[in-house]
C-alpha cells in the first residue's frame, strides 16, 4: 500500500517531464512540426517558380517568337519597314487645366 502511494507521484513525474521536460517540450515539437511544415511549402512554391523561370528562359533561347514579342512590347523594337506609333496620355495637370474652375472653353462651346 505504502508503494503504491510512493510509484504514483514517481510515474506522474515521468509523465509530466516526458511531455513538458528536458529538451524539447511537446510544445517545442509542434511548434517545429508547424515551421517544417511552412519551410516544405515555401521549398515547393520556389521549385515551381524555379521551373517557370528555366521554361522561360529555354523559350527565350530556343522560340524566336518568344524573344521577338519581348523585343517589340519591352523594348519597342521595330523590324526594318515597320513604323511604331506610341499613343501618350496628358499629363494629370493638363487634364486639370482644362477641366477645372477656370478652365478657358472648350472649342466651340458658348462664351458666358
Amino acid at each position: 500500500m505504502k508503494l503504491r502511494w510512493i510509484l504514483l507521484p514517481v510515474i506522474a513525474g515521468a509523465l509530466y517531464f516526458a511531455f513538458f521536460g528536458g529538451e524539447y517540450t511537446l510544445w517545442d515539437v509542434r511548434r517545429l512540426q508547424k515551421q517544417r511544415d511552412s519551410e516544405q511549402k515555401k521549398l515547393v512554391q520556389a521549385k515551381q517558380d524555379v521551373e517557370k523561370l528555366r521554361a522561360r528562359a529555354d523559350s527565350l533561347e530556343k522560340d524566336s517568337v518568344a524573344l521577338e514579342k519581348i523585343a517589340r512590347e519591352k523594348y519597342g523594337m521595330v523590324k526594318p519597314g515597320e513604323r511604331l506609333y506610341r499613343f501618350a496620355e496628358k499629363p494629370d495637370s493638363a487634364k486639370r487645366a482644362t477641366t477645372g474652375p477656370g478652365a478657358p472653353p472648350a472649342a466651340g462651346s458658348p462664351k458666358p
